[in-house]
Order: structure tokens, then sequence, then C-alpha cells
């Protein structure tokens, strides 16, 4: 695994994130060293996608990166036909997923789009996958791609969505900010890599509050929503449609 090191040397402007080439050859460390229980939370939704998925239905993963959850849906299913599509904005991401695929005999069943998750069409889905894509998004888009989900997935379907949020309390906000920067730091981040990524970050990643998240899936028509998952302001929740 190829260390992060993206941000390691002090950068005379810091740009704009983006998920390009440089990123993507270090991905999985970046994930493991900065999205707690990253590992836990991808396992259990590639469990609760095997236990919900419906027969000749669609699995949709938008935001799908290099395939760490699908690479894991593929192994759950085992011999069990099933069908999906991963949907990612990056090409780089998307290549790499594709290079991963071709390891697995059942690889046809798992069908990749480079574009925007907002323009893609949604149809006969049992599974939407939505992992710290939402946070991405422009603000004022959230909405539409939420109601756009619940229209289109079939009865006792579900929305499984991780994001990072912001809490509405300044105090536990920073308190969350916190512990975060610890977990960073006991990763072997330095204070210069984590200011400038979060510099990079700034008005890229716009961070919603589980409240906003819990209104937004229940004015769209969702039946149940819980938060199965939490680390400070990491939040893994799902949504069930009846």
């Amino acid at each position: 695994m190829e260390k992060d090191r993206v941000f390691v040397d002090k950068k005379k402007k810091v740009l704009p994130f983006e998920f390009n080439k440089e990123v993507t050859d270090v991905f999985d460390d970046m994930l493991n060293r900065s999205v707690p229980l990253y590992a836990q939370s991808i396992k259990r939704q590639a469990q609760l996608t095997a236990r919900y998925y419906q027969d000749k239905s669609r699995i949709y993963d938008l935001g799908c990166s290099h395939g760490n959850l699908g690479i894991l849906i593929l192994e759950q299913f085992k011999e069990r036909i099933f069908s999906m599509v991963g949907v990612d904005s990056s090409r780089p991401m998307i290549e790499k997923y594709s290079n991963r695929l071709k390891k697995h005999d059942n690889m046809g069943q798992i069908d990749l789009i480079c574009g925007f998750l907002e323009d893609i069409q949604i149809k006969n889905a049992s599974v939407v996958l939505i992992n710290l894509t939402l946070q991405f998004l422009d603000t004022k888009k959230r909405n539409d791609l939420i109601k756009k989900i619940y229209q289109n997935l079939n009865h006792n379907g579900i929305l499984l969505l991780t994001e990072k949020t912001i809490h509405p309390s300044k105090h536990i906000n920073t308190l969350q900010n916190q512990f975060y920067k610890k977990f960073k730091i006991e990763n072997g981040y330095s204070q210069l890599e984590i200011s400038q990524k979060r510099d990079a970050l700034d008005k890229v990643l716009v961070p919603d509050t589980v409240e906003t998240h819990a209104n937004r899936i229940l004015k769209a028509g969702f039946a149940h929503f819980d938060v199965w998952l939490k680390w400070f302001n990491f939040v893994s929740m799902i949504a069930i449609k009846k």
C-alpha cells in the first residue's frame, strides 16, 4: 500500500482537493488513516446490501471511488447473481476500480460509469450506497438527489449513507474536531499535513448535521431512518422505503 504523502511538503499555494491520480494512488492509506471505523463501516454495508438486495434489481454505489465496497459486495454475494452500477466522477478512480475487477470471475455483474452522481438515472434499485460523497455535492442538489433515489427505489429497498458531519452545537463540534485531529495525529499525519488538507477541503467538502440528513431523508418519503454507526463526526446511516 503506497503511503499518503500528498500534503507532506509545504505548498506555496494549497489548491482545492480533487480525486486525481496522485490521490487515487494513495487512497487506501488515506482512507485507513483519515476515516475512523472505515473497514467496519464498509464490511457491514456489504452485509446489509446482501440482506436487502432483491433478485433482478440493481445496486447503485454512488461515489464508488476505486471499489473497496464493491469488492466486498462481490465477495459477500459469492455465487449469487446480482447487478450493480458503480458511479464516480474521477476517471483515475474508475480506471483503478476496473483493473481490480479484472481479477474477479464475476466482474461482469458490476458496471462502472464515470460521471456525476446527480446526473445518473436510477432504475429498479433495491440498494443505494453513498459513502463520503454527498458532502462533496453542491448543497442545492442534495435534496433532489435523495428524492430521486427514493422515487426510484423499490419497496423495502434501502439507502446506506455515510458522511462526515457537523454538529449544531459549537461546543460539541469543537470537541469532535479535536478528537478527529487527535485520530489523524495518532495515525502519523503531521500538523502541516492536517492543516494543508483542511485548507484544500475548505468549500469542497461541506458537511451537514445529522438532523439535516434525517430531515432530508424523511421528507423524501422514507419510512425509517437510523444512525447505525457513529464515531464523533463520522456517521453511517440507513433509510428504508416501505
